[in-house]
């Protein structure tokens, strides 16, 4: 149960914030929202991360894993939320969200490629669902 509560809540988070940046992005650029963005967040994980001391865990990561999430950070946290902002400036919300969040399209076909995942019916039926999904948004 906990975890449907949480999943409803980061729906819930993730389904408001495109609304608030698509007001915010008509009075700024992309680039500008997207700094003032990043400087909250680590704002408020450097405060979360020092208050629960949790930060000298930071310190005591491999190189490997420290390069693995500061290239994930490059990916989704700059060139993916630069490209999204852009497109959320120009386009209508209701149709960039969803086309966006497709990106599981993409874990889904690396996870087999990359991490040997098996392919099985129920995630060729999903993927073939997000591929409708698209294009039924797209065309509407």
């Amino acid at each position: 149960m906990k975890i449907v509560i949480l999943l409803i809540l980061t729906a819930i988070f993730w389904g408001m914030t495109p609304i608030l940046e698509k007001i915010g992005l008509t009075k700024t650029d992309p680039m500008t929202g997207l700094t003032i963005r990043s400087i909250v967040v680590m704002i408020v994980i450097l405060t979360y991360t020092i208050s629960t001391g949790t930060l000298k865990k930071i310190f005591l990561l491999d190189n490997k894993t420290l390069i693995i999430f500061a290239v994930s950070g490059v990916l989704a946290g700059v060139l993916g939320m630069i490209t999204y902002f852009h497109a959320l400036q120009l386009g209508a919300t209701s149709k960039i969200v969803p086309i966006a969040a497709t990106y599981p399209l993409v874990t889904a076909v690396l996870s087999v490629l990359i991490l040997g995942e098996s392919i099985s019916l129920v995630r060729i039926l999903g993927t073939a669902f997000i591929v409708i999904g698209i294009w039924l948004v797209k065309s509407h």
